[in-house]
């Protein structure tokens, strides 16, 4: 095995050899898509229970078993478009209506019930979890570029991830950082292994804007009750930083640009600053796009002059995950952080863990 997984879930990373990358380089792994679309909606469950879920909420990691084992949920599922039989989007929907969990049986009944408002909730949401507890990843990373900084995000949601500066973060529960003015009412908690290049300050941003299909809007009373529901039952801590954050975020709205990321990305960055570094990122965004679309973008931000920071799950961008030269199925559940096209870090889906391997 070249990383164990420990008891609190995060990922010791050993005799990693970044392999080098080709030119022409095609990837034999499936891609996220290409599995997502041979998959059946009961693998899909199955999956999210086992590799997601697991260790993570063992509310969604009960429910998530239980429906893959479900036929006549499954039946109602696959009445759905492909892209909306999600497991985060269905539950979220359900939730989001006021599903009870404290049990599969209450909630099946709820579910089947109820089953014509559920898909009326997922036909009209899409999985845009603004979860700016990722800001704790991409903070060392962010330390390692010369500043000030101008922040793109590709998939931005509601721009939560714009504010890393005005973040407080606490890394192994003892080393802090906050920002100039102190302490933040958004504290971030990351486990991590590796020796991350913890910054001692936060970065400083000149510039922060965001896209997305459907942007959000902090200040809407129905958009934050959908990132609410979005966000997993036993995780409180998230939920307070999501007000927090979105508090942040009211105060200093963010420029979010309604757009696709193949069309608008280049226009944001023209935007940005004379004698600033462009950093252009994303996290667990291209999962919801397909290989031509995501080919197309990985050209258009090697060409720009930006940095790209990519926090995708490994099948996203196989010939990144590549070069870390271990099966693809051990990092589990777990993203694989990138760099300009070259891994830096296994990180938790929420920001919860670092594993650093440059």
């Amino acid at each position: 095995m070249w990383f164990e997984t420990r008891r609190n879930d995060t990922l010791t990373v050993k005799n990693i050899i970044l392999l080098p990358l080709s030119r022409h380089e095609c990837s034999a792994e499936p891609t996220h898509a290409v599995l997502m679309s041979t998959m059946s909606t009961r693998e899909r469950y199955q999956r999210f229970a086992q590799l997601e879920a697991h260790g993570i909420s063992p509310t969604y990691e009960l429910l998530s078993s239980e429906i893959a084992d479900d036929c006549e949920i499954i039946e109602h599922i696959e009445r759905l478009p492909e892209s909306k039989r999600q497991p985060n989007l269905v539950l979220g929907a359900t939730r989001h209506l006021g599903a009870p969990t404290d049990s599969y049986t209450s909630f099946r009944r709820w579910t089947l019930d109820n089953w014509a408002a559920v898909e009326q909730t997922a036909l009209a949401h899409s999985t845009q979890t603004n979860e700016a507890g990722r800001a704790a990843v991409l903070l060392p990373i962010l330390g390692l570029l010369d500043g000030p900084l101008s922040l793109i995000e590709v998939g931005a949601s509601a721009g939560l991830c714009l504010y890393p500066d005005r973040y407080s973060y606490v890394y192994d529960e003892h080393h802090a950082v906050h920002p100039d003015d102190g302490p933040s009412q958004v504290v971030l908690s990351c486990t991590t292994t590796g020796e991350p290049p913890i910054p001692r300050r936060l970065p400083a941003i000149a510039f922060r804007a965001g896209l997305d299909l459907n942007p959000l809007d902090v200040t809407n009373e129905d958009d934050m009750s959908w990132l609410d529901s979005l966000i997993w039952p036993e995780h409180h801590t998230r939920r307070e930083n999501l007000r927090s954050a979105a508090a942040i975020a009211g105060a200093d709205r963010p420029h979010l640009v309604r757009g696709d990321l193949n069309t608008a990305v280049a226009d944001l960055v023209d935007q940005t600053p004379t004698g600033t570094t462009v950093v252009v990122f994303h996290s667990a965004v291209l999962n919801y796009v397909g290989p031509a679309e995501r080919a197309a973008f990985e050209q258009t931000v090697r060409a720009l002059p930006c940095r790209w920071i990519s926090n995708e799950s490994p099948r996203v961008l196989p010939h990144i995950t590549r070069r870390l030269g271990g099966p693809v199925d051990e990092i589990g559940g777990r993203f694989v952080l990138g760099l300009d096209g070259r891994p830096v870090a296994l990180t938790g889906a929420h920001g919860q863990s670092l594993d650093w391997i440059r």
